[in-house]
């Protein structure tokens, strides 16, 4: 199982490039660059290149509405170059918050997009001509929508990759089925062990029976938070303002995904209890009404050897990819962190 680390850059970029170098030396596989509405994430994939090696370095998530399809691929194939063929593409659809309320773009189609845009990439990293007739996308642009004069044209490089992996983040059920059947990794949100299969279990193999055998297996990445350590009582509330948040303040009642998915864990009741007080602006009373269980359950945080048996579980759901975000306040604690984890799924 590879190990990877959640980045969060907000105390310091040229900080945490430090630290991702010390993260490499200890071991860990991968880092995901995050980018919601805050500095682009391309950037700072660029810059991580050049300061490291080995290590792999994702998108978390590139959403799918501001970029052109073929801006994202010749995006994606300047990273992998830079990085000597180690970037992998991470996207998502995010939600119409940000993407009507930052962007001021339609949220329209998710689905659709992504399956354009995975076409459209994969097209664009074979340096074929691209002439794509969709219907969110068509390249070139029909004259009758503007000049007339684009042409098919290709990527002028050779990229180093031409099959540079996808990773999408998925929740609902339309869109995991798509993910399994066209996408290299498929990016979970609170992943749970023992109740993905129910939630998830009928999509994946659907979208799995109709997956080309050039694709090779489904890489599942999670993202639990990580605490080894005999305190797990009182580091566990630590995770509970980010369950909060998303599970009571990320959509409207009825409208947000992962309120649904905490629901179908068996915990509707209480998923119902925290959006209700987040959305009346009780945020430290929807935050004290987290489970201690579903806490537990979708982060390893434990004694080593509770860790260890959490991992197996991971892995035993068809995780391939554990992305943790470490509780540790320095950089010296992450990487120690990091290097106990990497000792310990080893």
């Amino acid at each position: 199982m590879d190990i990877g680390m959640m980045l969060n850059y907000s105390g310091g970029f040229r900080e945490t490039a430090a630290e991702v170098g010390e993260l490499e030396k200890a071991g860990v596989d991968i880092v995901i660059v995050p980018e919601a509405y805050s500095f682009d994430a391309v950037s700072q994939l660029g810059y991580l290149a050049a300061v490291t090696e080995k290590i792999k370095l994702a998108s978390g998530i590139l959403q799918i509405y501001t970029r052109t399809p073929s801006l994202t691929a010749m995006t994606a194939a300047g990273l992998d170059f830079v990085s000597d063929g180690r970037f992998v593409l991470g996207i998502g659809a995010s939600g119409p918050q940000v993407i009507e309320g930052f962007h001021g773009v339609p949220y329209d189609a998710p689905l659709r997009r992504a399956r354009e845009i995975i076409d459209i990439c994969r097209m664009v990293w074979r340096r074929d001509r691209v002439e794509y007739d969709g219907r969110s996308y068509q390249i070139p642009l029909p004259a009758e929508k503007g000049t007339g004069l684009g042409k098919p044209l290709k990527l002028i490089n050779h990229p180093v990759r031409e099959r540079i992996p996808i990773v999408v983040a998925a929740l609902g059920p339309a869109s995991v089925k798509q993910t399994a059947e066209i996408a290299d990794a498929w990016m979970p949100m609170f992943f749970h062990p023992e109740r993905a299969r129910d939630v998830w279990g009928g999509s994946l193999d659907a979208g799995l029976a109709k997956r080309s055998d050039d694709l090779g297996t489904l890489d599942v990445f999670a993202s639990p938070a990580l605490y080894i350590g005999d305190d797990a009582d009182a580091v566990l509330p630590l995770v509970k303002p980010q369950i909060a948040l998303y599970v009571g303040g990320m959509g409207a009642r009825g409208k947000n995904f992962y309120n649904d998915l905490v629901s179908q864990y068996g915990f509707e009741k209480e998923a119902a209890l925290i959006q209700d007080l987040y959305l009346e602006g009780r945020k430290d009373e929807a935050t004290a009404a987290v489970p201690d269980d579903l806490a537990r359950a979708i982060n390893l945080i434990g004694s080593p050897g509770h860790v260890k048996e959490r991992v197996a579980a991971f892995a035993e759901a068809g995780v391939t990819t554990l992305a943790v975000t470490p509780l540790a306040r320095t950089s010296e604690q992450r990487v120690g962190l990091m290097s106990g984890f990497r000792a310990l799924v080893d």
